[in-house]
């Protein structure tokens, strides 16, 4: 008798023992469905919003820009080909209003320039925007230290990371990028702009107001900020390099730019502007930094001449450059500067010759009276 109670104590343990397999078996199976559920509804949400605009779908039109990262915007509003001329550059670019260029040079322009951005994110931007519009009408590329920096072909990008995979032509290559957490934030973004909750971060044209509004500016906390660190009116000797030292200075992003104004059409109007950072923002007097730098725009005017490009220096002390009150930095100008800029381009290019004024110095390009 004992042993056919323990028998059929056994059989009931076993049917236990199956009765928990088979629920465990079944949550298995719920979390498993749940989870490729969430994933492939993930996967279509980002899919139809395509927060980049790379991807071939997507329920609405335009792209829209919902990031604040210029380099995983820019390529879709290129793909666009809204526009017919640009720019390329830095910061110190950005704040180039294309409806101002537009007005002086004519045509349909796009500010292209990036935060931080480096010689070699620059290049590639401007070889997608001329395989998508390969005749522009004017390109604009607002010149600073990072083509000049001697480690360009190593320091080639930021801790931002540049998306290479965006910047070909085969759009399902992007595929395996797209599912992450920051993708999922920006599509929500984009449909969160076409409920009409939110606007864009930038506009289609690139441009934006990324400083403080005027009416925010403090003339002595810029000051502040612009010579922390430096001195007023440091007199030194200047750094004579001999032949051999200058020679032996490389600098390889200009490859990169030499590279690219080669890629031009003869038509195009080639501009490339020394950006106006403010004395405090180059390197000082009697440095071998400045010397180098000095190298680099003489190597630049040259390579200018070679592809009739225009080359026009306001990166030196000028009326703008020392003063303090035109700045928010080192390296930022106010909006009414940038204003005054695009003028004295506009006179630059018009007339070949340096500023009456000495706010800019004319190094190369072709014949006056272009516009």
């Amino acid at each position: 008798m004992q042993e056919k109670a323990d028998l059929r104590t056994a059989d009931v343990d076993d049917d236990l023992d199956r009765g928990e397999d088979r629920l465990w078996r079944g949550h298995a199976r719920a979390v498993i469905a749940t989870f490729c559920g969430g994933v492939v509804l993930l996967v279509l949400f980002v899919a139809l919003l395509n927060p980049f605009g790379n991807l071939p779908t997507g329920l609405f039109g335009r792209h829209v820009v919902m990031d604040i990262n210029q380099r995983f915007q820019y390529p879709a509003l290129i793909r666009e080909k809204n526009f017919d001329s640009f720019v390329l550059g830095t910061s110190t670019s950005r704040l180039l209003d294309p409806d101002q260029l537009a007005a002086k040079f004519g045509g349909r322009f796009i500010n292209l320039a990036i935060n931080s951005g480096r010689a070699w994110e620059q290049a590639e931007l401007g070889k997608l925007a001329v395989r998508n519009v390969p005749h522009p009408r004017n390109v604009l590329i607002g010149l600073d230290y990072v083509w000049c920096a001697m480690d360009a072909d190593v320091d080639r990008i930021t801790e931002r990371g540049f998306p290479e995979w965006m910047f070909d032509d085969d759009p399902y290559n992007d595929v395996p990028f797209m599912l992450n957490f920051r993708t999922v934030e920006i599509a929500a973004r984009k449909l969160f702009y076409h409920l009409g909750f939110i606007g864009p971060r930038v506009p289609s044209n690139g441009y934006e107001v990324f400083v403080p509004p005027e009416a925010d500016y403090d003339a002595k906390k810029a000051a502040r900020k612009i010579w922390r660190g430096r001195r007023r009116n440091a007199k030194r000797a200047p750094y004579l390099a001999n032949e051999a030292e200058r020679k032996a200075w490389r600098f390889p992003a200009l490859s990169w730019l030499d590279t690219f104004l080669g890629s031009l059409p003869p038509e195009t109007n080639k501009m490339l502007m020394w950006m106006p950072v403010h004395i405090a923002g180059r390197p000082p007097v009697g440095t071998v930094q400045l010397a180098r730098e000095e190298e680099c725009k003489l190597r630049v005017a040259a390579m200018a001449a070679r592809h009739k490009a225009h080359d026009v220096d306001f990166r030196i002390t000028s009326a703008i450059t020392k003063n303090d009150k035109n700045y928010w930095d080192r390296l930022h100008y106010r909006v009414p500067i940038a204003t005054q800029i695009v003028d004295e381009l506009a006179q630059a290019v018009k007339t070949g010759v340096d500023s009456p004024k000495k706010l800019w110095v004319y190094s190369a390009g072709p014949a006056a009276g272009k516009l």
